[in-house]
């Protein structure tokens, strides 16, 4: 398929740039085989069975947006797109002139070597001893919104750019879907029966990198990295024995669980970095429902839900909250998926 097949004209007005008041009060667009059905997330405990097992991103956005200057006083901006190990880390730089490999920056007021460059990334490093990319990060960073939120990210977005499930640090964006739990919601989903496990998937700023080329198959994924823990295979294992369903919240846990499966459907225990790009044709093999904010058009995560209820369903679906006026986006509203036969 050809990058125009991803396509939609979305009116400005609908991109949400602040969360509603409460999380689970986002507005839910049902997508099956039986149609569109207008809902809201909070009525997710009545969509789902008891035994269907939700999986959710245990991720945490970092403050991964900082500022500096070269030798030459000449100012340059710093969005962190992964954190290699506990003294480097992957990068965007805006700049006026590219820097050298072995080039000293002042980032925040401490040093930082230039190691290397790979495409639109600058691998850089902390120079002095005993200073770490996390502890750097949640010193001197600021959050990362995304580029079509226009306000400068306040008190609100500290707390709400973050999901409730988030303990482990590392990503640079929100796992968007999961932006819309709560703790009433997630007791009216233990009342029901519908079990919960996670993964991690570390979202890197890549994610909203557009497509650059018209063929698809010459796509180069960002790299991401991703975790499975024994007790989310084991979950998944016996939810697949007793009939339930495996209800991925979010793209990152799709690509996660769909990165790490076995020929059983399955994922295994294991830990790594994902390239997967998934497009109209991939066979889904581990999940079986996908709860999703809507996505930019020609991007790579509208490919991965087109690819998981059909190109034409996702189309009318679009089209349908384009025209009852959904909020778009990270801090917008949610569809639930079927995945398609």
């Amino acid at each position: 398929m050809q990058l125009s097949d991803f396509d939609y004209v979305l009116p400005p007005a609908l991109i949400a740039q602040r969360p509603l008041a409460e999380r689970s009060q986002a507005r839910l667009l049902v997508v099956s085989d039986r149609g569109l059905v207008d809902q809201q997330v909070r009525a997710l405990p009545e969509l789902l069975s008891p035994g269907d097992l939700l999986v959710v991103n245990d991720t945490r956005v970092v403050p991964a947006r900082l500022f500096g200057n070269r030798a030459t006083g000449g100012r340059i901006e710093v969005m962190v797109e992964r954190v290699l190990d506990p003294r480097r880390f992957l990068a965007q730089l805006a700049f006026s002139r590219a820097p050298k490999v072995d080039e000293v920056l002042q980032v925040e007021g401490v040093p930082v070597r230039v190691v290397g460059r790979d495409g639109a990334f600058f691998e850089l490093a902390l120079v002095p001893d005993g200073e770490t990319v996390l502890p750097f990060l949640e010193r001197c960073g600021k959050l990362p919104l995304p580029p079509y939120i226009r306000h400068a990210p306040d008190a609100e977005d500290a707390v709400r750019y973050q999901t409730v499930f988030a303990s482990t640090p590392g990503a640079v964006a929100a796992p968007t879907a999961s932006l819309h739990f709560d703790d009433a919601l997630l007791q009216a989903l233990d009342d029901r029966g519908v079990r919960r496990v996670t993964v991690t998937l570390h979202v890197g700023a890549g994610t909203f990198q557009p497509v650059r080329v018209t063929d698809l198959s010459q796509h180069r994924m960002h790299a991401e990295h991703y975790a499975i823990p024994q007790a989310t295979r084991e979950a998944i294992a016996r939810t697949r024995r007793d009939g339930g369903r495996v209800v991925a919240v979010g793209t990152t846990v799709c690509r996660a669980l769909e990165s790490a499966a076995d020929e059983d459907g399955l994922p295994r225990v294991e830990q790594g970095d994902t390239r997967l790009f998934i497009t109209p044709g991939y066979r889904f093999r581990v999940v079986d429902r996908l709860l999703t904010n809507f996505h930019l058009p020609q991007s790579t995560l509208l490919m991965l839900v087109s690819a998981f209820a059909g190109h034409a369903p996702i189309k009318d679906a679009y089209a349908h909250a384009i025209k009852q006026s959904y909020r778009f986006f990270s801090y917008g509203d949610a569809m639930l998926l079927s995945r398609a036969a």
